[in-house]
């Protein structure tokens, strides 16, 4: 495995202003509703075959706009963080300090944190990236993001925020963003990823749950006790940036694992 570009290396061009996004009118129903709904006799002979090339579509749109992406840090947390919240300038904080630091920022390009981050990263002079997502109600990407493309499927969209970046660093959310912290855990405890940091911020709002995890789980056998060091909860977001740079740098001292991918990605399966 290769190590990812560095600061310096080549960076795609940045796109500022509006995004141009694949839907027009918002719809009722989403593509991802429409698949997933198996009420009704099966139209696979009729429709699905198609839908398969459309999610082969979404695959290939998503690894052509980000294949020459430089390293990078998917960053997660609430939609719904209004401006004033302090987690809002925690999120600001950190895209211009992983701007600074090099590295750019993923978000999923909506509103609240993934907003503050993105504004961060774009006003420090980094790359800013938002992969949204079709919903039935109106949600574009924020103004702050650089390079920027709308997914119909989820499980394409996940793909991309694994596959292009280094870390996830997940702030204060609700259900979408405990969706993508357990699977962020669920691939590195089965060593889907190598040396992939989580990094949890804001101490208070996860307090609850480290409890849960370490009451409940463990005793029941659900978990390993080891499990709770694959993430890091801290809510200074100097150190959040140190630890993602530290962990980058022991992956990349190690040999090589040949994949047969030729993205340097995390991947190794």
């Amino acid at each position: 495995m290769s190590a990812s570009p560095g600061p310096g290396d080549h960076v795609p061009a940045k796109q500022r202003g509006p995004v141009v996004l694949r839907r027009g009118q918002v719809q009722s129903t989403t593509t991802d509703q429409r698949l997933l709904d198996n009420r009704g006799p099966s139209d696979w002979l009729h429709s699905d075959p198609w839908r398969v090339l459309r999610i082969q579509t979404e695959f290939v749109e998503g690894f052509g706009l980000l294949a020459e992406l430089p390293r990078a840090v998917s960053v997660f947390g609430s939609a719904r963080t209004p401006r004033d919240a302090p987690e809002y300038a925690m999120g600001r904080q950190l895209g211009a300090a992983l701007a600074h630091a090099g590295w750019a920022v993923i978000t999923g390009g909506g509103p609240g944190i993934m907003e503050a981050t993105n504004r961060g990263a774009s006003e420090a002079g980094g790359l800013s990236v938002g992969l949204g997502i079709e919903l039935p109600f109106e949600q574009s990407l924020n103004e702050w993001v650089d390079l920027g493309l709308e997914f119909r499927y989820f499980f394409a969209r996940k793909t991309m925020f694994v596959k292009y970046a280094q870390a996830f660093v997940i702030l204060p959310g609700g259900f979408g963003t405990m969706d993508e912290l357990f699977e962020a855990l669920t691939l590195v405890q089965t060593r889907k990823v190598n040396q992939f940091p989580v990094i949890l911020m804001g101490s208070d709002f996860w307090a609850p749950l480290l409890a849960w995890l370490r009451d409940s789980f463990i005793p029941r056998g659900l978990i390993a006790p080891g499990d709770l060091d694959l993430f890091h909860v801290t809510d200074d977001v100097d150190e959040a940036v140190r630890h993602i740079g530290e962990a980058f740098e022991l992956r990349h001292d190690k040999p090589a694992v040949a994949t047969g991918d030729e993205h340097p990605g995390t991947y190794d399966t």
